[in-house]
């Protein structure tokens, strides 16, 4: 009955986020950095799904691919800095309890698919360089529609399984989390309940996930670099290279940070909470960066938009 009754109350209220131990006088500067960031991302993003659709000339794999992880980006960060936004020009800092299942739901979902996703790039670039006869056969509109759809849905998949392992917990008197968004981890901390499932449950879910993703990309580009080292002339080489530079940046920014995250020691999560803004918005801030200004095929495009705007006014 007490854990009925303490399951109900939790439902009934709302979670508490610690956010920044700063002094309140930063918040400001919290606000406008998170303010800044977040409008980097709507800007990038919305411009690379834009830019994608519009210009006919990039109908192709890697550019679907593109547009779908820019719109990855731009749903997981838009899950979590508003509301972070939000609370820190707010006193009271909080989320309601079906505000925090859907933020985790939705953070959980697009994450698990960006990781697909950019394993799916790397096995685009390992057919476009390594097998380039056989491009257009294997790497088909539907083929490509299927892997991105396989993204989304083993995204939902996972978020289902750690939205409702995470929620079904009992939760002790305090709500408070100690975070600046509902993150699994964080939450555990304030349950009354054995997280040791949940625990296991996790480590199951980051080895059948992370784990094929990381060894489709590295794969891949272990066949890419034989291959490209292969090609005779020094121009060619860098031309292959140079169509792999920015997702490997990408990837490599991603998963940096976010291995950084777990690695980081519990007795210090102020860090933690530092090294989480750069998957949440750094990471979707420089992925249109990256990919425009090494991309000569987008700069064209953006550069052809423009030019037709001039003409209009």
């Amino acid at each position: 009955m007490s854990d009925q009754g303490t399951n109900n109350h939790s439902e009934e209220t709302d979670f508490i986020f610690v956010g920044f131990r700063v002094h309140p006088e930063f918040h400001i500067v919290l606000f406008l950095f998170f303010l800044f960031a977040y409008g980097m991302v709507l800007l990038g993003n919305v411009g690379m799904v834009a830019i994608i659709l519009t210009d006919t000339r990039l109908s192709t794999p890697m550019y679907f691919f593109l547009g779908n992880l820019s719109f990855i980006d731009l749903s997981y960060s838009s899950a979590v800095a508003p509301k972070a936004m939000a609370n820190f020009l707010s006193s009271s800092k909080s989320i309601s309890f079906a505000g925090c299942v859907a933020q985790l739901f939705v953070f959980t979902l697009f994450m698990v698919a960006e990781g697909f996703v950019l394993a799916a790039m790397a096995y685009d670039r390992f057919i476009a360089i390594c097998s380039p006869l056989l491009y257009s056969i294997h790497m088909t509109r539907r083929f490509c529609t299927q892997l991105v759809a396989g993204s989304y849905f083993c995204g939902w998949v996972t978020s289902v399984l750690i939205a409702s392992m995470t929620f079904t917990m009992s939760f002790c008197a305090s709500r408070v989390i100690d975070h600046f968004y509902c993150e699994s981890h964080s939450i555990e901390k304030i349950t009354c309940s054995n997280i040791f499932i949940n625990r296991m449950m996790s480590l199951v879910l980051a080895g059948i996930i992370i784990l094929p993703t990381i060894i489709i990309i590295m794969v891949s580009y272990v066949y890419i670099v034989s291959t490209v080292l292969k090609i005779n002339s020094a121009e060619g080489r860098m031309k292959a290279f140079s169509t792999c530079g920015s997702h490997l940046g990408v990837v490599s920014l991603l998963y940096g940070t976010m291995f950084f995250v777990y690695l980081i020691p519990p007795s210090n999560p102020e860090l933690r909470k530092v090294a989480s803004v750069c998957y949440t918005l750094i990471t979707p801030m420089l992925n249109p960066i990256i990919y425009s200004l090494r991309n000569k095929d987008v700069k064209e495009s953006l550069k052809r938009i423009l030019e037709k705007k001039k003409i209009f006014l």
